[in-house]
């Protein structure tokens, strides 16, 4: 997996492609290829800043099948944040110029993920692409299933529950979640140790240092001394 200076670099360079909401959403919210391929319009409410995932399209003996997600738990809801909706309605406007420019010849059918003539794309196809602009961007070889285990990650450094995160990607059981991301839980659990102790231990505030008036004083800083009047006879 990158890490997350590496998936932010990757992003970077990718933002002016076609697609690049696509793997926006995926290196967030860490869709399988899949399901990304088959998502479509009316999964979306980006008013709410949701993402329904119902389905999955798949290549079987060369032709694309749409059928249900790969376990009954990958039927979700996904809360998406505001960069990855401000992504998604930018790549509506790219698609409907797309649609306007191909006219007759457009062939969509409510697919979020599309060619230039509104098809959907191969799930294959995707791996193909991503591994082309990862190539491209100078960084190390990662796989699309690689993006999707860094948005795991990227949510578990950043202190979200183990039951959120498995909710999020669709695992059947919270263990096989916890087993794919061991290498993160010690970080995770330190991190959530010292924020514990926090609550009741704040760091102490270092004291500003003393200050006397008499130092600052103009005439003992001039060498001026105030005599002492003897009284009189």
């Amino acid at each position: 997996m990158w890490t997350p200076a590496q998936t932010a670099a990757f992003l970077a360079s990718a933002r002016d492609e076609r697609l690049y909401a696509l793997f926006h959403l995926v290196a967030l919210r860490g869709l399988r290829r899949g399901e990304a391929a088959g998502l479509r319009w009316a999964d979306l409410d980006l008013e709410a800043g949701t993402l329904a995932i119902s389905r999955q399209l798949q290549q079987l003996g060369g032709h694309l099948v749409t059928g249900p997600p790969k376990s009954q738990a990958g039927q979700r809801v996904i809360a998406l944040d505001r960069t990855t909706v401000a992504a998604l309605r930018a790549h509506r406007q790219r698609q409907r110029a797309e649609h306007a420019a191909a006219g007759d010849r457009w062939r969509g059918n409510g697919y979020v993920f599309t060619s230039r003539s509104g098809a959907p794309v191969p799930p294959d196809w995707l791996t193909r692409y991503f591994r082309r602009l990862v190539t491209a961007s100078g960084l190390p070889p990662v796989t699309l299933q690689g993006l999707r285990h860094g948005a795991a990650t990227l949510a578990l450094a950043a202190g979200t529950q183990m039951k959120v995160v498995q909710d999020q990607l669709g695992h059947s059981t919270i263990t096989l979640t916890a087993d794919t991301y061991t290498c993160v839980l010690p970080e995770v659990a330190r991190t959530a140790a010292e924020d514990a102790a926090r609550l009741l231990f704040p760091p102490r505030r270092p004291r500003p240092p003393a200050t006397h008036a008499h130092r600052n004083s103009p005439r003992r800083a001039s060498g001026y001394v105030r005599k002492r009047r003897r009284p009189a006879a």
